[in-house]
């Protein structure tokens, strides 16, 4: 198993630097950037607007930036100087090559358009996306886990009809959808005002007790979390039931209802652990597309300022930086995950040898 980490370990650099390289393209060929846009305001608003806009560091992105319809007419020396403060006065490869280097040692600059650091913006979004998708992660999985497991003994009854139809109803549902129904029911829309509208906390967080604050926290994330929730549970509960399903019809459960074991020890001694392991490797996935990637209409519709926004804002104001300082964390996150997941395995079934897999 040792060996095999090793490996996963070092199979992370080339990953890593392939989808980064993988969206530099992407972005270099992308029109616009953030030297049209500063050019676009200079024209719009005047001159002051470079004073303003600082942006400093983050020499190492990615963009093409060349002359443009907007450009022409302004002198080539406030042209150059622009290109300069965003990085651009520098070939492609050589931008690139200076990304990988300060990413890393975790270095991703600073935001072109915000007076933070990307690491600062991150650390400030990173509560609220956490709040929202540690609390949906839970809950799918302390609801799915056990409705499926139910479903799998009950297959084809009633309880199992009426049960699928329900999250198959919900799973169709998308969730900015439902997050608007329930704004418009129970947020002061059209009919109740019992929730609020607006951020993780209420204003006055910091003078209420301490069991206030907490009551304060989850009346808040209510509606966000069961918006972020509604489509989350059939993939897994049917998962769940399925592997259920396979693991009921083999031999050692038919051997351990001969010898009279309890119903109950059959389904959570023997089938649970082995009917777990394809859930398990499906985690890295759940908790990456909830933390990160399917809460961002959520934070938007909740105005939840979170890392979902972050990156959404970024990539519409092309504030690079940030664009691909997240890309890098959430990518290395997710391969951290995907070995995790793989432990686990072999925690959960001890007879999964990855290193005789690997050799053969």
């Amino acid at each position: 198993m040792g060996v095999y980490i090793l490996r996963r370990l070092a199979l992370i650099i080339p990953t890593l630097v392939g989808i980064m390289l993988l969206n530099f393209l992407i972005v270099q060929a992308a029109p616009g950037g953030p030297v049209e846009q500063m050019i676009a305001q200079i024209e719009g608003h005047g001159g002051n607007t470079l004073a303003r806009a600082g942006g400093g560091g983050g020499s190492e992105v990615a963009t093409g930036s060349g002359d443009t319809r907007a450009s022409r007419g302004l002198p080539e020396g406030l042209l150059d100087e622009i290109r300069t403060m965003y990085g651009f006065d520098k070939p492609a490869p050589e931008r690139f090559l200076m990304m990988l280097k300060d990413y890393a040692t975790f270095d991703f600059g600073d935001s072109f358009f915000r007076d933070k650091s990307v690491t600062e913006l991150i650390v400030d979004k990173l509560p609220v996306s956490i709040s929202l998708g540690l609390w949906s992660t839970l809950i799918i999985y302390l609801v799915s886990i056990p409705l499926g497991v139910r479903k799998a003994v009950y297959d084809g009854s009633r309880f199992d009809v009426w049960t699928s139809s329900v999250i198959v109803i919900g799973y169709a549902i998308p969730g900015f959808l439902f997050g608007m129904l329930l704004i418009v029911l129970f947020a002061g829309g059209s009919y109740l005002d019992w929730f609020p509208l607006r951020g993780l906390t209420s204003p006055n967080f910091e003078q209420l007790t301490w069991y206030q604050k907490i009551g304060d926290y989850f009346w808040h994330l209510a509606l966000p979390v069961t918006a972020n929730v509604i489509g989350g549970f059939a993939t897994l509960t049917l998962l769940t039931k399925n592997s259920f399903l396979d693991e009921i019809s083999k031999q050692y459960v038919v051997t351990a209802r001969a010898k009279g074991l309890d119903e109950r020890r059959v389904l959570y001694g023997h089938v649970f652990r082995n009917a777990m392991l394809i859930v398990i490797a499906s985690m890295p996935g759940v908790l990456v597309a909830l933390f990160f990637t399917g809460s961002l209409l959520i934070e938007v519709i909740f105005s939840l300022d979170g890392l979902g926004l972050l990156g959404f804002e970024s990539v519409l104001n092309r504030d690079f930086p940030v664009v691909f300082g997240t890309l890098y964390i959430f990518t290395l996150m997710g391969l951290m995950l995907k070995l995790v997941s793989d432990v686990t395995y072999v925690l959960v079934d001890p007879r999964i040898d990855f290193d005789s897999r690997e050799g053969a």
